[in-house]
């Protein structure tokens, strides 16, 4: 099930199955179709990374940020060549010490497109960004290192950038980590016509309306869990 996040509300928009024998690529565009994306910045990650889907985007008035990896080999390869020779026109450097790491992310930026050898192919492409990140665990002392690469239609800053990104991945422990964990989403057994996506939607807005439900002030700073607020609620 392929599902439309809104960050700033912690909402989901809409959602499309992903029918059998097909994948995300198909079902991106039949789930932009319902969406108004004016003003909105949409980020895939890389399996949207379509120029069909870039294409749709810009036409409903819409920018975007898509991850690249080799899926997209040449176009994955011009923007290496151009993160090793070119001058980077603007980063944004951030550290921060959360559950045990250290985590450095520096997000850099370059808006010459002649790097790009496909560059008339990407709707509205403005610029390409690459993310290095560092993570030291502080016990261990062990370090990872991961750069990440991205394109995007937007003109803006380096910081925008590593915040946007940052934010695309509250999807994750948001909303599918809460619908395994709390609601057993991928455990479930339904399968009958469309029962499995009438069920995951109706999940999608009873996790809305907990995560939004207010804390008891009686409680002082203990928090309910979402499990604990869906078993109060029933």
């Amino acid at each position: 099930m392929l599902s439309a996040w809104c960050t700033s509300n912690g909402l989901v928009l809409g959602q499309q199955k992903v029918q059998d024998k097909s994948n995300e690529i198909t079902a991106i565009p039949a789930l932009l179709d319902v969406l108004v994306l004016k003003g909105c910045l949409v980020t895939i990650d890389a399996m949207g990374c379509q120029q069909a889907i870039a294409e749709k985007i810009i036409q409903q008035e819409g920018d975007y940020i898509l991850a690249v990896k080799d899926n997209q080999k040449f176009l994955h390869q011009d923007i290496q060549e151009a993160f090793e020779h070119a001058a980077i026109e603007d980063y944004y450097s951030q550290t921060e010490l959360a559950h045990g790491r250290i985590e450095t992310r520096t997000t850099s930026l370059i808006t010459d497109m002649d790097w790009i050898c496909s560059r008339e192919l990407w709707a509205g492409l403005a610029c390409i960004i690459r993310v290095e990140a560092t993570r030291e665990q502080k016990k261990s002392g062990l370090t990872e290192n991961s750069t990440r690469y991205y394109i995007s239609s937007k003109t803006a800053t380096a910081q925008y950038f590593q915040a946007s990104i940052r934010s695309h991945w509250a999807i994750e422990n948001k909303l599918h980590w809460m619908l395994d964990v709390a609601f057993g989403e991928d455990n479930s057994k339904k399968r009958k016509n469309n029962s499995a996506q009438n069920f995951s939607l109706i999940s999608k807005i009873a996790l809305h309306m907990i995560q939004k439900h207010p804390q008891d002030p009686a409680r002082g700073a203990k928090k309910i869990s979402v499990k604990r607020k869906r078993k109060i609620a029933a």
